[in-house]
């Protein structure tokens, strides 16, 4: 398949899935319309059409130069905020060869950063983490059935990654997707809305069930054993 201007793969599948990728420039300019949101390390993004990640890898370059800015005199602290930026980094994409490159670019923008500043110091936990997360927030599915997509469909789930003791133990809560979205009939707002939050005022939550939740594990027992 030949790439067109770098917005396009093939004809065909702009024909079949209406796939057109969003240019470095207009990536930028968007994302400046919400630059304090990019650059709040645990702020939540959900692109329901990933792509290769265009938008994902950028807002991970943004919130990973704050977390280094921050906290690179100490590794703990770094390493703690860098999970905390990638698993509030979410994705779906019907086209799994799109799901892949996804996950390998964040992974390679978050790896490298990493490496960089603590060269041999840097812990192969580290690496299994972060793709033990991105395997779970970057979805082979389709959007509009909220269903994956593969030999056995099923509903997506996502999972919530919080450090609520604000210290290494992370928590993991599991949520059907369809159950996230903003129910626009009860004027009920989803996990990735901005007004999720408790309020002094007496206005509506947004409270979602978890369809699992998972034991605290330090953040670097992720992907061991299927932590």
């Amino acid at each position: 398949m030949q790439e067109m201007n770098g917005q396009v793969i093939s004809k065909k599948r702009v024909a079949d899935y209406g796939e057109v990728f969003t240019s470095e420039k207009i990536v930028n300019d968007m994302l400046d319309l919400v630059k304090q949101e990019t650059e709040r390390i645990d702020s939540r993004f959900l692109e329901p059409a990933c792509g290769t990640g265009n938008f994902l890898t950028e807002i991970l370059r943004r919130k990973l130069n704050v977390v280094e800015k921050n906290y690179r005199r100490s590794p703990l602290e770094f390493e703690r905020n860098l999970v905390l930026a990638v698993s509030s980094i979410y994705g779906i994409d019907i086209l799994q060869d799109n799901v892949i490159t996804c996950r390998h670019r964040l992974f390679d923008i978050a790896h490298e950063q990493y490496t960089a500043l603590y060269k041999r110091k840097a812990k192969p936990e580290m690496r299994r983490a972060l793709r033990f997360i991105l395997e779970r927030n970057i979805i082979w599915g389709d959007a509009l059935t909220l269903r994956t997509v593969g030999p056995e469909p099923h509903q997506i789930i996502f999972s919530e990654w919080s450090f609520p003791l604000h210290n290494s133990l992370i928590k993991r809560r599991d949520f059907v997707f369809a159950e996230l979205l903003p129910d626009e009939r009860r004027n009920q707002p989803g996990l990735f809305s901005q007004n999720v939050y408790l309020s002094d005022l007496g206005e509506k939550v947004f409270l979602p069930t978890e369809t699992y939740n998972y034991p605290l594990v330090h953040f670097l027992k992720l992907g061991e054993d299927h932590a």
